[in-house]
């Protein structure tokens, strides 16, 4: 009878016990709710991004899944007009946009919430090291944001020149002995568009297996933040065997997989070899989300909101066969012991068409009165308008480095 009572009553406690946990961690979860939702009451949130496989059990962020929130609040993080390294090319509102909602949008990671950027913070992590962003405009577009992120935080003393070597441009800061740099490569490998200022030309031709008149200049990077994948769609797009100039050169047409499989295999085969394992950081971003010119259907012009769900848009793009090499190449890296961070930036960017320059950047080209009778003709729906959402690939990215 002791026996049974003991028993009874150790569960009768284990269940109470559990009962009172449950509710206060109900009363936390719900006080918790009701002051965000104080916070950002006047806010909207859209587009959940969920990837096909996730853990909600995983002690791990995932910070590229999430939702978009309008927050007029804490963002933009820098003004367009009070960035001294401000490219025409990203400047939507000197250009003309009047709508500036598009710089008003939070990234919200499922599960946990996005590290806020401290310029500061960031400064002093890579104190005495070199960040290079390797790879074509786009990467240009996220150098230029990181830049305009940091420079609240620079000395007053910082000299905020940039400085061009070949094909390596960059900004170094003195106090704290850190360079953050673009090297301008769009195929990583060799090719005719690899001049810094024309590679605007036709007849573009690649060597897919030469890398080393780029790569020797990232050697001594700490971190290396690579892209490559717009300039691939040239369907004219040539493959070198041989030499440029040589008369045995052989030239061929391949198909966009094989050839940026070919040239990401040289790309790997070079980091397995060359680059420190335990010193140097290695980072991939996805597409870019784009619309060709001309493209009526989901084109950028005119747009002023992100895509909402009940537009029906079902973001066939995002599993593109060439995304699905770069992934392949730095799965495979990673079992030949070069881990590479592939950050997946497609998905949360396809709902942002409202951020694209469209019209409101300088064009370096005449733009004549026929396309203006039809923007969609010369509308920009490749790049970023800034601040914008290269700012929050930033903060993604400054949150991986932080916690290394």
């Amino acid at each position: 009878m002791v026996l049974k009572t003991w028993e009874f009553f150790f569960k009768f406690h284990h269940l109470a016990g559990l009962f009172i946990v449950s509710f206060v961690t109900a009363a936390l979860f719900l006080s918790q709710d009701i002051n965000y939702w104080n916070v950002i009451k006047n806010q909207v949130i859209i587009n959940e991004v969920q990837p096909a496989e996730y853990d909600n059990s995983s002690a791990v962020c995932d910070f590229l899944s999430g939702k978009w929130v309008y927050d007029n609040i804490s963002y933009p993080l820098y003004k367009e007009r009070q960035c001294s390294f401000m490219e025409d090319g990203f400047a939507c509102e000197k250009y003309g946009r009047k709508d500036l909602k598009y710089q008003h949008w939070r990234w919200q990671p499922r599960n946990c919430d996005l590290p806020r950027f401290n310029g500061t913070a960031f400064l002093e992590k890579i104190r005495g090291k070199k960040m290079l962003f390797v790879g074509d405009s786009l990467n240009r577009n996220q150098w230029v944001s990181l830049l305009c992120m940091i420079e609240s935080s620079l000395p007053p003393s910082s000299n905020k020149s940039l400085i061009l070597q070949g094909n390596l441009y960059y900004f170094h800061d003195i106090e704290y002995n850190a360079t953050i740099g673009l090297y301008w490569s769009p195929f990583l490998v060799e090719s005719n568009c690899d001049d810094v200022w024309h590679h605007r030309i036709k007849g573009r031709v690649i060597r897919v297996e030469a890398i080393e008149k780029h790569a020797k200049h990232w050697n001594d990077a700490d971190i290396l933040i690579f892209n490559s994948y717009a300039w691939w769609l040239d369907p004219t797009l040539k493959i070198l065997w041989g030499s440029f100039g040589s008369s045995n050169a052989i030239y061929k047409i391949a198909t966009k997989t094989r050839r940026y499989e070919k040239a990401l295999a040289t790309w790997s085969d070079w980091l397995e070899i060359n680059i420190n394992r335990t010193k140097t950081k290695l980072f991939f971003m996805s597409r870019s989300p784009y619309t060709f010119r001309g493209d009526k259907t989901g084109h950028c012009y005119n747009r002023s909101e992100p895509i909402f769900f009940k537009e029906g848009y079902l973001m066939s793009a995002t599993k593109h066969g060439m995304m699905r090499v770069a992934e392949s190449t730095i799965e495979k890296l990673e079992k030949r012991g070069v881990k590479v961070e592939y950050l997946r930036i497609t998905d949360m960017s396809e709902y942002r068409r409202d951020a694209h320059p469209s019209i409101y950047r300088k064009f370096y080209s005449p733009v004549t009165e026929e396309n203006k009778k039809d923007p969609t003709t010369y509308s920009d729906c490749l790049h970023w308008c800034l601040p914008g959402v290269p700012d929050i690939w930033n903060q993604i990215l400054y949150a991986y480095i932080m916690k290394q």
